[in-house]
């Protein structure tokens, strides 16, 4: 038996959850497989539908990604972004039982979150679910009916340590006080983990593109991973397989949302090269200190401290590729050159950046935030994206030049010239040539 699109069904009953299964395509007989690309696969009763913006969460519905149990599927992809690969290896090993289901058992936030206004603004969060923390909570009576909700933000408490804070509190820029700052240097964070959800005509939306051209690219792009982008178009829901976001908050939770309190933000993207491993070829982990530190400072004036990591290393370009630029620019003639910082990404990507910073506000409306006082970034674009969202930024501060490594005065320089946010004058193009990083050994 074949389906519309010519793909082989077998006539046979699903296997039993946990029993050991050959390949649908080894020489045995075939496994019964379901094509999530045909409305007629599910329920119009069983499968929920998503109503986003709508302020009460029953009423919205809630995001389900569930492979157990198809009719009950609202949403294209699968939970935990990425990891969803490491799942699939699990459950192939044996080691994880496919139909497995997580006792949510004291798993509810720490502290408490929202829900804020900008919940119910279907145009200010678009790129994850607002009550993904509150699932056990808000959609406790279909829990009970058995449909297999998951959440998709956790946030829970931890202390951190970074060792420049140390240098920071022997010169006097913060205080060991106690509750932020431990004896010895700990920080007291409150935390939480976001994994994307996008909400696809409010994506299309805010990237000014067709939601039809979104879902075209989406699927030949991913090399045709998601059919249901082109053939359900009723899907509005998609769960992309990238990484999430990491939200650390510092001080007071209740002082993000007052217009009373000051509130410090660093808007930062993945760079594992320098924020694990300290590489001098960039400004990130730098400049992320920095930003702990401002937030540090903030919370112990009665305000709070807001870092929000996003995974887009390389720029959303990918560490690979990232790497190959590095080798481009190290060996190009004249060197490492300011000048040439843009245009030898480009000449390697295709483009200089792909982080698209008009998704990256949706974290802090889903914060409640109304007003940054202090906005550790020289970032144009993040700037840009996040007071055309209806946020004010009081003050803009950029990366004090006694931290810029002298490998990163390229990226420094480059950045400058391009229009981020310096309270310094920017070089002329004869000067950018002459600002030059370290050789390439090979």
């Amino acid at each position: 038996m074949t389906d519309s699109n010519g793909f082989h069904l077998a006539a046979k009953a699903p296997t039993p959850p946990g029993t050991k299964l050959k390949s649908a395509f080894s020489g045995a007989q075939p496994r019964h497989i379901v094509l999530t690309s045909h409305s007629n696969r599910f329920s119009s009763s069983a499968a929920l539908p998503i109503q986003w913006g709508k302020a009460d969460p029953l009423e919205r519905g809630p995001i389900i990604a569930t492979v157990t149990d198809p009719v009950h599927r609202n949403v294209i992809g699968a939970h935990s972004g990425s990891y969803a690969v490491y799942r699939a290896l699990a459950v192939a090993s044996g080691v994880l039982q496919p139909d497995h289901r997580p006792d949510l058992t004291n798993t509810a936030p720490t502290v408490p979150i929202g829900p804020y206004s900008s919940w119910a603004d279907p145009n200010k969060i678009v790129s994850f679910d607002p009550f993904g923390a509150l699932v056990s909570e808000v959609f406790r009576p279909l829990l009970d009916q058995a449909y297999d909700i998951r959440p998709t933000i956790a946030i829970t408490q931890a202390h951190i340590q970074l060792p420049e804070l140390q240098t920071a509190i022997r010169q006097g820029l913060i205080q060991e006080d106690g509750v932020i700052v431990k004896p010895g240097g700990d920080l007291v964070v409150n935390k939480a983990a976001i994994e994307p959800v996008w909400y696809l005509p409010g994506v299309a939306a805010r990237l000014g593109v067709d939601e039809e051209e979104i879902r075209y690219a989406l699927f030949e792009q991913t090399g045709g991973m998601f059919p249901e982008l082109v053939t359900r178009p009723d899907l509005k829901i998609f769960l992309p397989p990238i990484g999430g976001i990491t939200v650390y908050i510092l001080g007071d939770v209740a002082a993000i949302t007052d217009p009373n309190r000051p509130l410090a933000v660093r808007v930062h993207d993945e760079c594992n090269g320098s924020d694990v491993f300290g590489s001098d070829i960039c400004t990130c982990r730098p400049y992320l200190v920095h930003g702990v530190e401002a937030c540090v400072q903030t919370a112990q004036v009665g305000g709070a401290g807001v870092i929000v990591y996003f995974r887009k290393e390389g720029r959303a370009l990918g560490e690979v590729t990232k790497f190959l630029v590095y080798n481009a620019r190290k060996r190009q003639q004249g060197g490492d050159r300011a000048d040439a910082y843009f245009s030898r990404t480009e000449c390697v990507a295709g483009v200089q950046d792909m982080r698209f910073q008009e998704l990256m506000p949706d974290v802090l409306h889903w914060l409640g935030i109304t007003q940054i006082d202090r906005f550790i970034s020289m970032s144009d674009m993040k700037y840009n994206a996040i007071v055309n969202s209806g946020i004010k930024i009081v003050e803009r501060v950029p990366i004090p030049e006694d931290l810029i490594p002298a490998d990163a005065k390229v990226e420094i320089e480059a950045k400058k010239a391009a229009g981020y946010y310096s309270e310094h004058q920017t070089l002329s193009p004869e000067g950018l040539a002459r600002v030059k990083g370290r050789k390439l050994v090979d």
